[in-house]
Formats: structure tokens, C-alpha cells, sequence
């Protein structure tokens, strides 16, 4: 019975943790949803919850004694138990059938039975282990659940019940997670984030404020520890979250649902309007980090995770309760997913009254730190179409543990697709034949490393050699930001990566007549006095087409194309040299072409590359890449240009604009002022100019083939259409 219940919780993922407490009365609730028959979307989630979990309920709840790590069956068996009590709450309060209440009840009493007699468990991980789980970071998310069905169904309890669920099972829980574990509990991190808001749910639930107090305010109730310090502490001014988009989504759960327990139990808190509505912050600044439904895949992520997760469906429906903001609905109606809480109905409720806008996508910098001073994530859309040509330029800090090496990298998204990608995590979550559902050791030895990145690695070695201790010390320095119509544009540069190497990145989305649509400059430079080698990648999503060079692969072998900093994990496929110093290479992804056209130095290699070298297991995706190879002495400068471009239909079977536009890429510098010119094949010329800072009455001039080009500010797009005449 449990395995078929695994398998259905597993298929409607209704398991949520909307905070509500006892007082809201099920009647209430009932005649509330009555009135909103109609809703179809919050309807068929509830009826679909009931016919399953009244399945379920029909046998009694399996309690393995803990054995398994993550992903096996007992580990598993205990997070379905945990996710079906919560609906079985949810569902009691909805309809007030005791049926759901009595369930459970004997449940917990159930597990009230056994709890006390585990030890930690077999399993247990090195840091902070559970007793029900093999961490105890699981056994937070378990008590987070059923807090919030015991206030949900306690009214219905005997007082010998109550007092047999809330000492062995709540109580000794909270007790386990934050004076058993303060190393956890009082840790700003998302581990204690789910601690602190299981142990304060559990206090709200039992009528408990000294529990509260700890989760809000640390174990010695000081204010330096606690969920509120997380909140100062783990977001930027901006909502952003120090270890990217993967885990802001897994931290932003507990953060609202406490919240939402803190703004009904103690609305004098009033925790939504801290730090300038943070919270709130944080859930519009998740939503902006996707792209196709997929949140940007920086650091350690699982590239499947986006915005139809649990996580994101429960902040959506509360934040949207809080502001009203029918731009939120577009998202929900994306999300296409109801949880059990009246925030969700309500949801539903009006998105069924069609009130939905569109949701505001944007160009903008989310400052990262707690003070917005430690770098920034940048994102530069062409347009408020959420499938339209976006560009990230990671010049974040490095994000803790999970933080990948890859200052200034950047990814690209276009019609739907990821164009130029990053690898994300090496991990299969939860699968326990693939290493037991951790992070595989590829994770570190490739995923994290700066060649697995589109971002600039020097003499083959990993920004801060790989060390995330002296990465978490640095953080890139933020140039300028512009976002005007026609021309958005950013750059940073950090002279810590690396001993004696200065790398600066400056990107800019335009657009021009001279193209059919946006495209992306892209210059990369390394500042160096010694001789230096630098590779610069692009890992590109799609099929090669062309290229301006004559390019063969060794039909006969493959050799790595190094021995370590993730190297040793990529085949080298081929060897190139540009065309008079431009390389120019072009790809084909669904139903549109792509180009990327570079201006390198001298002796320049164009390598092409394949992820699966040194990989017996088959841990790694085998992903095609390139990278711009030069050895040079006095730093390198690499100036690309990035052209989304024509349309290939295999239905139709017709091919329109299959080859790029753009015929050169040059860039000239004048002091600390810059310029890049593009010619394309119909004889047209696009400049951008480059000032040296970020004022917008800071002038500028660059010789460019005889004819002094200035400007003032910071960019300046000179249009096909001004005739710049680049003499030759």
C-alpha cells in the first residue's frame, strides 16, 4: 500500500505547506469554498486530493524504522507520510469531515509511538544527522508539515492525545532541531531557515512562545541568530539570494509560510513589511531569475526546477493575497498548480474572473550581499516577452558551498531555448542507484570548475583555484548598468581571481536596423603583464552549422584536453584556426539559427569540445562547447558578437537568413575608453562606444580606422544609419 502511495504522491505533488492556524474554523472554510464552485483550477485539486488520499487513507500509515539515505525507501516512505498529513490537515479544514481529522490523529499518535525510540539515524551525514532521516535538514521539512496539521485537527484530539502528540512527537522533535542542533539551528543558511520555521510553527501550534522566540530570535533569543537574522542576512536589498535562484527557491518556503504564521499570531511583527517587504522582494526576484519556466541554473542547481515548484506556487498565492497584483496571475496560470490553502483558491478564484495582467519581466541588476555591495546578478531582456532574448551576466559573489567558479559568466536565452548554457549541478536528486542521490564527484571536479562555464579561465586554472573559501571572500566589481530602449548594457570586472590577471566583461543587448532582431556584444579582456594563456568557452546548445574556418574532427581518436580544473572531463573534438583573425561560428537550435562572430588575437586556436572524457560511469551530459584559445603577453582582449538569426522550417521545408549578417568585429581602445565596431556583409556599420566609468556626463573618444568617434556616458549605440564610415 505505501509503495502505491508513493507513487501517487509522486504524481500530483499536492503536498504544501500553507501556514494556517486552529482558528481558522473548517466550517468557515467549507462555506467558502462552496461559494466558488465555480473555480475549476483549485477545484480539480481538490477533488483529485480527496479521491487519492481517501485511497489512501484505507490502510494504515506504513512507519518504517529509519534505514536509507536520501532517495531510498524508507527516507522516501517517511517524506510521503510527512507531505499526505499535511493535505489530510488541509483537507479537514476544507471540508470539516472528521474522516480526515481521525486519520490524522492515529497517525501522529502513531508516529508519537515510535519516535522517541530512534536513535540518530544509520545513515546519519556527517553534518547535523537526523533520527528519521539521515540529516536532520529532512526532519525540519517533516515538522514543518505536521505542525501545521496538528493545528489543523487538534480541536478534534482528546486531551490525552494532545498531550501524547505534542510531548514525543512535536516537542521531541523541536527539541531535536534546535537545542539538540544549534550548530543548524542557529546557522544562517537555508538549513536553518527550515529549522527555525519548523520549531516556530510547532510553537504557534502547541500554544508554545518560548519556541517562537528561539525561531525568531536564535536559541539565546539575542537577535543574532534566528529566522529574522536570516531575513537581514541571506537576501540582498534587492531579494536576491546568496546562493542563486536553486536554492532561493528551496529556502523561500519556510520563509513565507513562517511569516505568514508570524503575521496572524503576532501582526504587530509585521514581518512582510521588513527590510522594506524583503519577502516579497524575494518571491518577484526568484520569478525574474526564469526563463522559460526554468529558473537561470547558476550555481548548484537541478536545471529541471522552475516555477511550477511547490516552493514558488505556495509565495506566488500568499504574496498575491498580500498586493493584489494581478500580474502574479499570469505566473499562477503558467504554474497551471493549486495547493490546499484558501491563498491558493483565492488564486484560482481569480484567474478564473480573468483579472490576469501580464507579469512585468524586465532588464535589472539584483545587488547580492546582504547590503547589496558583493557583486550582482544582471539580466538584460530585449523585451517584456518572456520568451524573448535575455542575457545574465553572473557577477555575483560565489554563493557559499554551493557557489560555482565562474565569475562573469554569462548565459544566453532565446525563443524558448537556453542558447549558450551552463551545466548546472552534477547530481540526480533523490535517485539513489546514481550515487545514492547526492552530488556526484563530478560536481566538483567538473561542474564547478571555470571551464565548465562561458566565462574566462586563465592558464587552465579555476578562478581562486578552486577554493571556496577565498572565493566567498571576492566578489566581482560592478561597472555600469544601462537599460534603455534599443540599447541595455553591463559590465564588472574582479582583479582577485586570479594572482596577477584583471578580468573585465562588458555585455550590451541592441538593437539596429542592420539586424533583423536584437544581438549581444560581448567583450571579454584579461589585463596581465606577464605571458599568460587564456580560454575563453561557450558551451552552445545545438546542432553546428558553419563555420568561417575550415574545421575537421580526428575521425580516429580523442584525447582529454587537460588533466585537472574540470579539463580532464571534456574531449577535445577538434582544432581550428580563424580567418584573419575572426572567428565565426554557427549553430542551429530548434527552428533558428545562431552566430557567434569574435575578433581574437593573433595565433588564436578555436577548440571544439564534448563533455565525457575521463567519465566511465557516464555521469556527465555530453555537451558540445567551444572555446577561443590564445597565449598572449600584455593580456588579451576577445570582442564577440552573439546574432540570433533566421528561420529554418523542416515541416515547410524552407530555410530563410541560415547565414550570419555580421562580417567583422573590431575593437579599438583609446586609454580606459573603448569601441567596437561591426560591419556586416551588406556593408553596413554598428559602433558601441564604451566609457572608462559609470557617469552619464563623462566624455569619451576612441580613434577607430582614422575617424575620432565621441560620446558622452557610459554606452553609446552609433547606428548603422549614421554612416560611421570606418576608413581603411
Amino acid at each position: 500500500m505505501i509503495r502505491s502511495f508513493l507513487l501517487m504522491t509522486a504524481a500530483f505533488s499536492l503536498a504544501a505547506c500553507g501556514q494556517q492556524t486552529a482558528s481558522d474554523a473548517p466550517s468557515q472554510m467549507t462555506n467558502t469554498y462552496k461559494s466558488s464552485q465555480s473555480v475549476s483550477g483549485f477545484d480539480k485539486t481538490l477533488k483529485m486530493a480527496q479521491a487519492k488520499l481517501d485511497v489512501a487513507m484505507a490502510a494504515p500509515l506504513t512507519i518504517p524504522v529509519p534505514k536509507d539515505p536520501g532517495g531510498g525507501y524508507t527516507h522516501e516512505t517517511h517524506k510521503a507520510n510527512g507531505f499526505m498529513l499535511y493535505d489530510v490537515g488541509q483537507l479537514y479544514k476544507l471540508t470539516g469531515e472528521k474522516k480526515y481529522a481521525e486519520f490524522a490523529g492515529q497517525a501522529m499518535l502513531d508516529y508519537a509511538e515510535v519516535y522517541p525510540q530512534w536513535d540518530l539515524h544509520p545513515a546519519k551525514k556527517e553534518q547535523s544527522p537526523g533520527r528519521m532521516f539521515w540529516q536532520n535538514l529532512n526532519e525540519s521539512m517533516f515538522l514543518l508539515n505536521i505542525s501545521q496539521t496538528y493545528s489543523a485537527i487538534k480541536e478534534t484530539l482528546s486531551e490525552d492525545e494532545r498531550e501524547k502528540i505534542e510531548t514525543d512527537l512535536l516537542r521531541n522533535m523541536a527539541d531535536f532541531l534546535s537545542v539538540g542542533a544549534p550548530e543548524t539551528f542557529n546557522k544562517v543558511h537555508n538549513h536553518g531557515t527550515w529549522a527555525t520555521a519548523a520549531v516556530g510553527l510547532t510553537g504557534y501550534a502547541i500554544g508554545d512562545e518560548d519556541y517562537v522566540e528561539q525561531a525568531l530570535m536564535g536559541l539565546d533569543k539575542s537577535g543574532e541568530a534566528g529566522f529574522l537574522k536570516q531575513m537581514d542576512v541571506l537576501f540582498s536589498p534587492d531579494g536576491y539570494y546568496n546562493e542563486g535562484p536553486y536554492y532561493h527557491r528551496f529556502a523561500l518556503k519556510p520563509f513565507v509560510i513562517f511569516a505568514q504564521a508570524v503575521e496572524k499570531n503576532n501582526p504587530e511583527q509585521k514581518i512582510f513589511e521588513k527590510r522594506d517587504g524583503i519577502l516579497k522582494k524575494a518571491t518577484y526576484g526568484l520569478i525574474h531569475q526564469a526563463y522559460g519556466g526554468l529558473f537561470f541554473p547558476i550555481n548548484d542547481a537541478i536545471k529541471e526546477k522552475g516555477i511550477r515548484t511547490d516552493e514558488l506556487v505556495h509565495a506566488v498565492a500568499i504574496v498575491y493575497d498580500l498586493t493584489g497584483d494581478t500580474g502574479l496571475l499570469s505566473i499562477a496560470a503558467e504554474q497551471d498548480t493549486f495547493v490546499l490553502t484558501p491563498e491558493s483558491r483565492k488564486v484560482s478564484q481569480d484567474l478564473a474572473a480573468g483579472k490576469a495582467t501580464p507579469f512585468d519581466y524586465k532588464s535589472m541588476r539584483m545587488g547580492d550581499g546582504q547590503n547589496g555591495d558583493q557583486g550582482a546578478l544582471d539580466i538584460l531582456r530585449a523585451s517584456a516577452d518572456p520568451n524573448g532574448l535575455v542575457l545574465v551576466a553572473k557577477n555575483t559573489s560565489q554563493g557559499l558551498g554551493h557557489g560555482h567558479f565562474d565569475k562573469m559568466g554569462i548565459l544566453v536565452y532565446d525563443a524558448g531555448h537556453e542558447i549558450l548554457r551552463d551545466y548546472g549541478a552534477a547530481r540526480f536528486l533523490n535517485i539513489e542507484a546514481k550515487y545514492g542521490g547526492h552530488y556526484l564527484p563530478e560536481n566538483n571536479k567538473y561542474a564547478k570548475q571555470t571551464v565548465a562555464h562561458n566565462a574566462l579561465v586563465v592558464d587552465e586554472t579555476s578562478h581562486f583555484n578552486g577554493d571556496v573559501r577565498i572565493g566567498n571572500q571576492h566578489a566581482p566589481t560592478l561597472g555600469r548598468f544601462v537599460n534603455e530602449d534599443g540599447l541595455k548594457g553591463t559590465s564588472a570586472e574582479i582583479s582577485t581571481a586570479y594572482d596577477d590577471v584583471r578580468i573585465g566583461r562588458t555585455v550590451a543587448m541592441i538593437e539596429d536596423a542592420a539586424f533583423s532582431g536584437p544581438i549581444i556584444i560581448d567583450l571579454v579582456e584579461g589585463h596581465a603583464d606577464g605571458t599568460h594563456s587564456y580560454d575563453l568557452p561557450f558551451h552552445y546548445n545545438g546542432h553546428l552549422i558553419d563555420t568561417n574556418f575550415e574545421l575537421q574532427a580526428d575521425p580516429l581518436s580523442r584525447s582529454p584536453l587537460g588533466t585537472k580544473n574540470g579539463y580532464q572531463y571534456l574531449w577535445k573534438v577538434a582544432e581550428a584556426d580563424p580567418v584573419n583573425e575572426i572567428s565565426q561560428v554557427t549553430w542551429l537550435l530548434d527552428q533558428k539559427f545562431y552566430s557567434l562572430t569574435s575578433s581574437v588575437p593573433e595565433n588564436t586556436k578555436i577548440v571544439f569540445t564534448q563533455i565525457g572524457a575521463n567519465d566511465p560511469n557516464f555521469s556527465l551530459k555530453p555537451e558540445p562547447g567551444f572555446m577561443l584559445r590564445a597565449k598572449t603577453t600584455g593580456g588579451v582582449s576577445f570582442a564577440s558578437i552573439i546574432e540570433p538569426h533566421g528561420d529554418y522550417n523542416p515541416t515547410a521545408e524552407y530555410t530563410i537568413g541560415s547565414y550570419s549578417q555580421v562580417k567583422s568585429v573590431s575593437h579599438f581602445e583609446s586609454g580606459a575608453a573603448e569601441f567596437i565596431l561591426i560591419e556586416t556583409k551588406a556593408g553596413e556599420t554598428v559602433g558601441l562606444g564604451l566609457g572608462a566609468e559609470d557617469n552619464p556626463d563623462g566624455t569619451h573618444s576612441v580613434d577607430v580606422n582614422g575617424k575620432t568617434m565621441s560620446w558622452t556616458g557610459p554606452f553609446k549605440l552609433f547606428h548603422s544609419d549614421t554612416h560611421l564610415a570606418a576608413q581603411k
